[in-house]
């Protein structure tokens, strides 16, 4: 296999872990809406396939490290959220 078929596999396995992340997030009910609906939007910026990996990726940190910084956020959604951009910062061009 190419070396750049498997950095894709790669990057579409971390895709994949944040997504399924900020799945939970979005579907806890114990988080602020407009914390839900940020990560929403990040998932479809996630999934928009016309854009590249890394320009995803940068436009859901975007997104993520933006609503971080909200004081109304629980704990253990900010620990989930650091962790999604973690996984998305290893994605590059």
């Amino acid at each position: 296999m190419s070396r750049r078929k498997r950095k894709i596999e790669r990057y579409e396995e971390s895709i994949g872990q944040a997504m399924s992340i900020l799945k939970e997030i979005s579907e806890d009910t114990t988080t602020p809406r407009n914390i839900r609906r940020a990560a929403k939007e990040a998932m479809d910026v996630l999934q928009n396939l016309a854009k590249t990996h890394a320009v995803r990726s940068a436009d859901a940190i975007s997104i993520l490290d933006e609503i971080s910084q909200d004081p109304n956020m629980p704990t253990y959604t900010r620990t989930k959220i650091w962790n999604v951009v973690s996984i998305l910062e290893t994605i590059k061009d």
